[in-house]
Formats: structure tokens, sequence, C-alpha cells
């Protein structure tokens, strides 16, 4: 059974597109369309209703050992009030299970928010309480996102880059993280469901464009963000995904180190890389990345760049191919030529 947003409603109202998502009915475009809905986000501001994501509440004078000994970053860099990208890790092979955002609240409080279907799964690495289905997350992300934001609730628009405030928005409580999935400046906006649809009418009146999830992901394939069941996800370990960054070898033991430590010893069998196609037809997931013949890779995600146009894609390919080097992708028996190049695809300041 679909399970449903709590703005499910406002979404209606708008004639949004719904798609099944993550175990989630959510929006998929207005009634703009995605491209409209991408380069209002690059240029101004958008609103993505992101309740799908889940949410699980770690509290008490054990949550921070708990965290630490199960995930791959160290809190230790952070500190209340501040936001942490890590990931979750099989035990036995070092695959991705979760990548998660950490909101660490106040000193004993942290709230863990995994992909929409993950959840279940992060619960039972991690304890805590699975708080999901008592408020929504709102997203507004784009260069005038803070700006609009902060002609209603300017306690909001002042949180940071990654860091994590409780707020009050006409008496009503809210969780605010600089965070989010597009490459733009941005917040997330947590609040109780009872005041989603109040919330979401006010950033809407201030201006922000409603956004859905065939944006969201067009956004963050430019800014080469990785996608679970994609980029990550079963035989796909942080190191292939070209993010060590977020392991840290200096903190102890976590779930699935020393699976991860003998595939650094060893060398990847495989590397994520950025791939830009020539002209506008979209590379797709799936398909084969060629050189001179022979596959040496597979593309993960792929699709028309509405900023660059042209198409891009992520790819796991073998890790002797570098940046600069000229391969083509096989789209259905013909081959795409494309060059490897630096990520992001779209880089912002």
């Amino acid at each position: 059974m679909l399970k449903y947003s709590p703005l499910d409603a406002e979404h209606r109202a708008l004639d949004a597109r719904m798609t099944p998502f993550g175990g989630w009915d959510m929006p998929l475009q207005y009634a703009g369309g995605t491209l409209s809905e991408h380069l209002a986000c690059r240029h101004d501001a958008v609103v993505f209703d992101v309740s799908h994501l889940g949410t699980v509440r770690v509290v008490g004078p054990e949550a921070f050992a708990q965290l630490q000994k199960t995930l791959t970053n160290d809190l230790q860099k952070i500190a209340p009030g501040r936001a942490q990208y890590t990931h979750l890790l099989d035990p036995n092979d070092a695959s991705v299970l979760d990548d998660i955002i950490v909101w660490w609240i106040a000193d004993q409080v942290f709230d863990v928010m995994p992909n929409a279907s993950n959840t279940d799964d992060v619960i039972a690495a991690i304890g805590g309480v699975d708080t999901t289905a008592t408020r929504a997350v709102l997203a507004v992300q784009g260069p005038q996102a803070r700006t609009k934001v902060a002609t209603f609730f300017p306690e909001a628009a002042a949180v940071g880059k990654f860091k994590v405030a409780q707020c009050s928005w006409n008496g009503i409580a809210c969780t605010v993280a600089g965070t989010g999935y597009t490459g733009e400046q941005g917040i997330e906006i947590a609040i109780a469901n009872a005041h989603a649809a109040d919330l979401w009418r006010a950033i809407l009146q201030a201006g922000v464009q409603p956004s859905g999830l065939g944006a969201r992901d067009t956004l963050r394939l430019e800014a080469g963000l990785p996608l679970h069941g994609h980029e990550l996800g079963h035989g796909i370990t942080t190191l292939q995904a070209n993010l060590e960054w977020v392991v840290s070898w200096t903190k102890g033991e976590f779930i699935g180190r020393s699976a991860l430590a003998r595939e650094k010893q060893s060398g990847v069998a495989r590397v994520l890389r950025g791939i830009a196609t020539e002209g506008r037809r979209p590379p797709r997931a799936e398909c084969n990345v060629v050189s001179h013949g022979k596959v040496i890779g597979v593309v993960t995600s792929g699709n028309f760049s509405p900023i660059l146009e042209h198409g891009i894609a992520l790819a796991l390919v073998d890790p002797s191919y570098n940046i600069g080097d000229v391969i083509a992708i096989d789209v259905r028996g013909s081959e795409l030529p494309g060059r490897i190049v630096e990520l992001p695809f779209v880089a912002k300041k």
C-alpha cells in the first residue's frame, strides 16, 4: 500500500502529476513541467515536498556512541546544531545500505534521515524511533530560496549550510536544516503534519514555485549527487562511488569497516565517473560504457542537462579511465560519443 504525504491534497489541488516513489505517492511534476521547475531552481527558488524521506529520532546518553559505531563518518567533526552526510554499510561486503543525513539537534538528540524505502533497515542498525509519519519536510532550494523564505520566516532563512536549528513560525515549532539535494543553496523545514499545509501555502505565496521529483532528479544529476539504488546500493561501496571523504578511518570501528578496508587495500574494480555526451540525446541507466569496442562500465544515471544542453551521465567504469578520456555510451545499439569529465557537471559557488 502506498503512503501519502501530509500535503497530498495540496499537490492534487495544483493538478500535480503523481507517481509512486519509495512506497509513497509523490508529485513528479506540476503544470509547468519538469524543465520549468529545474530552471526555476537554478535561477530563482522552488519548493519540494520531501516528506517521503525517513526521520528516525535517536536520543539519550548512548545516542552518540551508537551512531559512531554504526555509520561511516565521524560525528566528532561536527557538534550540536550541525548536519553531516554519512553511510550505513553492509558488514560483509561494504555495500552502501543507505546514505544518510544526520541532523544533530541537541546534545543527546539526533534526527537520522534515511532514504524513503530504507527506514526499517536503518532502525534495525541504529535503533531509535520512526517519527516519519508525524511530520512533513519541505525543501526550499535555489539562489533566491533564503531571500524569499525571509519574507515570512526569517529565522529559518538564517540557518546556514549544513547547520540545524529549532525555530518557531507563528508559534509553531519547526526543525530547519541548511541541507538539500540540488547543488543549490537552500533549507529543509520539518513541521508537524497539522501545520504543513499552512507552511506550504506561505512558501508559495512568497513566490516560490512548487517542484516535483522529476526536477529533483535532474538537478541532483547535474550536481553529481548519488541516488541510492543507482550510484549506491547492493554491490556498490563508498570507495567505488568515489565518496571516501564520508569515511573516518581514525575514529575506530563501524559497521562494514573491515570489508571496506580490504577493498581499499586491494583497490576498487570500478569507480564512479561523470560523462558528458554530445548532442541532446540523453544517455540512460544500464547502458554500457565502451571504449574502442570494449565494455568498460555501465551508466547508473543519465539524462539531458537543461543547463548544459547536452547529455550527462554518472557511470561505474574501469578505474584506469580518467577525466579527459574519450568514450562512448551504447544506447540501444548506437554509440553516443562522450568524454569523462570532472564532477559536478554544474558547479555552484
